[in-house]
Formats: C-alpha cells, sequence, structure tokens
C-alpha cells in the first residue's frame, strides 16, 4: 500500500475520513480492512505503511487500484458520509459527499 496506485483515466488517489462526522458503524471496515480500521475510540481511520493507523486529523492514504470500487462503495454507503476519496494532484474530491 506504500505505492500510489492510478485510478482510471491515470489519476493517482487519496481517501481521508472526517472523524467528526464518522458514526462508527464500521461499513467502510467491512469493505476495506486493508484501508480502515475502526479504532478503540469508536471511530473509523485509515490506514497507512504496515497497516499503521493514521489518527491525525485529515490524515490520507493511497488508494490501492486493487481495492478502488471497495473504497468507492465504502463512501458511498457510509451513513456518517464522511469518508472523502481525493485526487492527490489537486485535492479535488471524486467520491464523497463533497464530490462534483
Amino acid at each position: 500500500m506504500t505505492v500510489q496506485q492510478e485510478a482510471p483515466g491515470g489519476e493517482a488517489l487519496e481517501v481521508w475520513i472526517d472523524q467528526d462526522l464518522c458514526t462508527g458503524d464500521g461499513i467502510c471496515a467491512q469493505y476495506a480492512p486493508e484501508v480502515f480500521e475502526l479504532d478503540i475510540d469508536g471511530l473509523a481511520y485509515v490506514k497507512g505503511a504496515d497497516d499503521e493507523l493514521l489518527q491525525a486529523g485529515g490524515a490520507t492514504t493511497p488508494v490501492p487500484l486493487p481495492l478502488l470500487a471497495d473504497v468507492v462503495d465504502s463512501a458511498r454507503e457510509c451513513p456518517g458520509e464522511c469518508i472523502h476519496v481525493r485526487r492527490v494532484s489537486d485535492k479535488v474530491e471524486v467520491y464523497g459527499p463533497d464530490a462534483e
């Protein structure tokens, strides 16, 4: 997961979670446990290299191409609407509550 993967169209994507909106349902961790995990506080976080939980506010992690569909499904199904997938190049959200 340390190598940035590219989505269709050649754009590298990253994902982050807004913990202020997270409801702790864990749907994201069910869809993509390689990318998301619930912490002891009951909120979801993205995981970085070596499965390390990234707990800093606004922390991002690359979206691995093989998991893109699972990450997108997580963003679409999240009841808290707190999962944001954006292009690395210009930070434009492509999936999630602020997607254009």
